[in-house]
């Protein structure tokens, strides 16, 4: 019988461009563990000798692979920068805590990439503010089942302090955002903030969001450094206690469109229950403002005429762009 030996095949791999062992491995499924992790055990990251932090395992994971989530605990921030699933399917709580200006998850994914975070805690804790989610790049992030809060800022409104931000740069491109089963309460700022900057086309969704106790707004939607249109659809939702608006195009005149359409959702308690700036279409349906210093700002903010509109400080008045009543 002959026998090859490895040493014998080296040769015959490099003459045809292969590599005889993966340089690194790298797996398709990663798993964490607060109670048995270990970053040394990295690249493997494996179910029965897990990776300590999101980073390691992000790092050590294919491209459209998965970490997954073993027990609760906090697993550090991460810059997500390839498509790629975090994971919590009901571990308990499980996330990262922010400080000192940090972001908790930040994403810096491919024009052609998708993100999924789905049943993370991401709170901050004082000790220099933080943000919780922040999108610099991606074609969709879809984000589940989530809670963000207690984001400090400090003193100059941004990106620090926002619960959500979602600012991609499209390049005449367009890129997405899902949002499902989420609360964003207790920033300092706002709590979800689309506001993406360049030219291109951007659209988000929120269905079944509380965005609560935000120091700005709710849910803002701002094309102050986008030139393309922007839709929002907001469905099943609340915003209540914010210090400014519950939903709001924040839109100058320069600029794109910004489209916003609520349906089906309750703004309780806030400055303004529904605002748009010049360039911004704020429509809203089947919805409920009640306890709002104002029901509605601007000039382009309309009501289907199915809204129930009561208890408001300014007398419940119809909205500006409604024909009808305000019910």
């Amino acid at each position: 019988m002959t026998k090859v030996t490895l040493s014998a095949l080296v040769p015959i791999a490099l003459a045809f461009g292969m590599s005889v062992l993966p340089a690194e491995a790298q797996q398709a499924r990663s798993f964490v563990s607060n109670a048995v992790g270990n970053d040394g055990n990295a690249p493997n990251c494996l179910r029965n000798a897990p990776c300590r932090t999101f980073q390691v395992a992000h790092d050590n994971t294919l491209n459209f692979g998965e970490i997954t989530i073993l027990d609760p605990g906090s697993y550090g921030s991460v810059n997500i920068n390839r498509p790629i699933s975090i994971i919590n399917d009901g571990v308990g709580e499980a996330g990262a805590l922010v400080s000192g200006g940090n972001v908790g998850i930040r994403i810096n994914a491919g024009g052609a990439d998708s993100v999924t975070l789905r049943g993370l805690t991401i709170k901050g804790i004082g000790f220099g503010g933080g943000a919780g989610i922040v999108v610099n790049s991606a074609s969709f992030v879809s984000i589940e089942n989530c809670v963000v809060r207690n984001m400090n800022g400090g003193s100059s409104f941004g990106v620090t302090g926002t619960g959500i931000v979602f600012q991609p740069s499209p390049a005449g491109g367009a890129s997405s955002l899902s949002v499902s089963d989420t609360v964003v309460s207790d920033n300092q700022f706002n709590g979800i903030w689309v506001h993406p900057g360049g030219s291109g086309f951007v659209h988000s969704v929120f269905n079944r969001v509380a965005s609560n106790h935000n120091g700005t707004d709710g849910f803002s939607v701002d094309d102050s450094a986008f030139s393309g249109p922007i839709w929002a659809a907001v469905d099943n939702s609340v915003a209540a206690q914010n210090v400014n608006a519950a939903f709001e195009a924040v839109a100058p005149a320069q600029q794109g469109p910004v489209f916003v359409t609520v349906v089906r959702s309750v703004a309780e308690g806030n400055f303004t229950a529904f605002a748009s700036g010049t360039s911004g279409v704020v429509s809203v349906s089947e919805s409920l403002a009640t306890g709002n210093l104002h029901s509605w700002s601007g000039l382009t903010v309309t009501s289907y005429g199915d809204n129930v509109v009561r208890e408001n400080s300014d007398g419940d008045p119809p909205a500006p762009g409604s024909a009808g009543p305000k019910r």
